[in-house]
């Protein structure tokens, strides 16, 4: 077995009710070599009382104002002593042999910068389902995020690339990380088993980025536009589908019973706007 060091970087905020799983998932990977960095980015007190009493179990504690996890992530990772790197958020957790098996891809492959692998995506009500990335098409990436924000990679990755994107702070960080790293010239790979618990939750990153995906996806779109360029018939196709996709959203809501009752109560100002052109 290799004696490649990997650092677990676990970055929390506000997540005392679920930090205590996050961090024992690291301390339960069987792959030995390792060392765990938390990060706490202004978490309330809550949450820090939580933090407080599980310090013994984590090898580096950091704390900082609350800058997002772009810049968590990054200070983590910039003193993190591993060749190697796992991220995983507070909110969810690992199998213990997801570690030993994605530091074989590494160890196997050198030309594999990032190893992710199948998620159980638990929803509010625990329900789990199976979600599977499609990572390891390069040329995908640029229209959806294909691996998710937790998995392994190089450190090396990180440097090539300059670390997380910092205008990336409202939210979809991962996916333009992962872009960065595949353009770089590192391939990335799944693995075929759901190792990886992702938790949905109402108020989530990913929930608060979706209020400003206008401007992200336009960042990254534009950072990226080489990938779309050359990727020309597939970038019309997408852009083509969502704009379809859109349509049969609008036409389903306006057969719905809401907004036929909401026409109807709505007629008399609209007759009103049209006598005195309002």
């Amino acid at each position: 077995m290799t004696e490649v060091l990997v650092s677990i970087i676990i970055p929390c905020y506000n997540d005392g009710k679920y930090i205590e799983q996050a961090l024992q998932s690291a301390l339960d990977q069987k792959y030995p070599y390792k060392e765990i960095i938390v990060v706490d980015d202004g978490s309330d007190q809550k949450t820090k009382q939580v933090l407080e009493k599980l310090k013994p179990k984590m090898d580096i504690f950091l704390s900082q104002e609350n800058r997002g996890v772009v810049a968590a992530r990054n200070r983590a990772i910039d003193i993190a002593k591993g060749t190697y790197i796992m991220t995983l958020d507070a909110d969810d957790y690992f199998d213990s042999s997801f570690l030993g098996k994605a530091v074989s891809v590494l160890d196997s492959n050198t030309e594999v910068g990032m190893v992710s692998c199948h998620a159980n995506i638990i929803d509010q009500n625990k329900n789990k389902h199976i979600q599977i990335p499609n990572g390891e098409d390069f040329n995908k990436a640029i229209f959806r995020n294909n691996v998710y924000a937790s998995l392994l990679f190089r450190k090396q990755c990180w440097k090539d690339v300059n670390g997380y994107d910092p205008n990336m702070a409202m939210g979809f960080e991962d996916w333009e990380f992962n872009i960065s790293v595949s353009k770089a010239g590192w391939n990335i790979m799944v693995i075929p088993e759901a190792l990886f618990y992702y938790r949905v939750k109402k108020k989530s990153r990913n929930y608060n980025a979706k209020k400003h995906q206008k401007e992200l996806r336009s960042y990254v779109f534009y950072k990226h536009k080489d990938i779309g360029v050359q990727n020309y018939q597939e970038t019309i196709a997408f852009f083509l589908n969502e704009i379809e996709d859109l349509r049969s959203i609008i036409k389903e809501y306006q057969h719905s019973r809401s907004y036929k009752l909401g026409f109807i109560l709505l007629k008399p100002m609209r007759v009103i706007r049209k006598i005195f052109r309002i």
